[in-house]
């Protein structure tokens, strides 16, 4: 091969690459919209089949039409005060509100967590102190936790931050603590056959093991922690999506159930969306049949 035509290859390689992505994604979209428009579609044909009733469930069509409507129910706070009709601005405070809530509670839950499970390992005085504890707590649903995150709390935006907390905590607790028992000895043994100290052994082996497994249990947790989150504005904020969830079906306003609805799936895609663009950042070192998320 001649010096020309290397440099024409290689020039050309960055090229193919980004289109080959950009195909990637469109594959992806497309994938996406077919799953989605075949649930609207199965929506679709159950009211023209009499099915359901367009009072408690309304078509997409009538759905569709009417959703600007519905923006007047949420204001700029995320509480129930009547917000500006027809404007969007009022719709996005509230899924910052909520979205923040949510953010806070995992990234806090998930340190945490990781921080409480190396300790428990690694010290073995506060791991006798602290792991019953936790065996003893853990399977205290979230929600059972409501009563006492407004005692604490009050009303406010700490309850569902809280909430949050609790729904990964523990499992992340549970989670760093199996993952770490589960590094194979022959990892550890290598590392210190070439010199390495307890901390390097740690940072260069058994984090780098335990991260891939403990970033799918906050992926799974993540759909539990907007559960939890909702039901606490329902309950114990006073704003956000859950209250307006809770507002529509006190009212019997179905197409305001599944606006929100729809809200909250979308939501919860773009912060899955957004977990996985972190793990292919964090966890560089790994494939993408262990990150997932094609």
């Amino acid at each position: 091969m001649s010096a020309l035509s290397l440099r024409e290859a290689c020039a050309s390689f960055p090229a193919s690459a980004t289109r080959k992505r950009l195909q990637d994604a469109f594959r992806r979209s497309l994938w996406w919209l077919a799953s989605v428009g075949s649930l609207v579609a199965i929506w679709e044909l159950c009211w023209y089949a009499g099915l359901a009733d367009p009072l408690l469930l309304p078509p997409p069509h009538i759905f569709l039409s009417n959703m600007s409507e519905q923006f007047q129910f949420f204001s700029p706070a995320g509480s129930l005060e009547q917000g500006e009709g027809g404007s969007i601005l009022p719709v996005l405070a509230v899924m910052a509100w909520t979205s923040m809530r949510v953010l806070l509670g995992l990234a806090i839950g998930f340190c945490g967590a990781v921080a409480v499970g190396v300790a428990i390992r690694y010290f073995h005085i506060f791991g006798k102190l602290t792991l019953p504890t936790i065996t003893l707590l853990a399977p205290i649903s979230p929600v059972a936790w409501l009563p006492v995150a407004i005692f604490v709390f009050g009303i406010g935006d700490l309850p569902a931050i809280f909430l949050v907390f609790i729904s990964v905590f523990f499992v992340i607790v549970l989670s760093t603590l199996s993952q770490i028992d589960n590094v194979p000895p022959s990892y550890v043994h290598v590392a210190r056959i070439m010199g390495a100290d307890r901390h390097q052994v740690f940072r260069h082996v058994i984090l780098p093991t335990i991260l891939p497994s403990l970033f799918v249990t906050l992926r799974l947790n993540l759909f539990a922690a907007w559960m939890v989150v909702l039901i606490a504005e329902a309950v114990g904020v006073g704003s956000g999506l859950g209250q307006v969830v809770m507002m529509a079906r006190n009212t019997f306003n179905s197409s305001l159930v599944f606006f929100t609805m729809t809200i909250i799936g979308l939501l919860g895609y773009c912060f899955d969306r957004a977990l996985l663009w972190v793990q292919r950042r964090v966890l560089w070192w790994v494939g993408p049949s262990v990150v997932g998320g094609k």
